[in-house]
């Protein structure tokens, strides 16, 4: 967040982040700035202080998406795997419209989507809904 006045909608936005597991970066500002003070208020609770930009970088480790994309080609490990991941994209999809679409069974979405979640293949974006990590299905090879 960049600049968030006391009672700025931007600060609901990042209480639902926060509440999602969601890292919050918030600009220090001015403590004379009323435009500030959401800001600020984020920081003194909790909220990551971006200083530079290569923080976020660093936090999200976005300088090594070139190798997890070239890892997610080939890290399907199972046909689980290939089939939640040629339903999903970067919009939510609801795990039971996963279900449907990849034609598994409940219990098996979930738990591939759990451990898919731990290797970085998806994000759980709240309310079981889950999206593609950061990139496109078109670019994971799938058979």
């Amino acid at each position: 967040m960049v600049e968030a006045g006391e009672k700025s909608g931007a600060l609901i936005t990042a209480e639902f982040a926060v509440d999602q597991g969601r890292e919050v970066f918030a600009v220090p500002g001015s403590i004379l700035a009323q435009q500030s003070t959401g800001t600020n208020r984020l920081i003194e609770q909790g909220a990551r202080p971006l200083l530079k930009m290569s923080e976020i970088l660093d936090v999200l480790k976005l300088e090594k998406l070139p190798e997890m994309r070239e890892t997610r080609r080939v890290m399907p490990a199972s046909d689980h795997e290939k089939q939640i991941l040629k339903v999903l994209s970067l919009e939510p999809s609801h795990i039971d419209t996963i279900c449907q679409l990849s034609g598994l069974p409940i219990q098996e979405v979930s738990a591939t989507l759990a451990m898919m979640e731990l290797k970085g293949m998806v994000n759980s974006v709240g309310g079981m809904n889950y999206t593609a990590a950061r990139e496109p299905k078109s670019n994971y090879q799938v058979n």
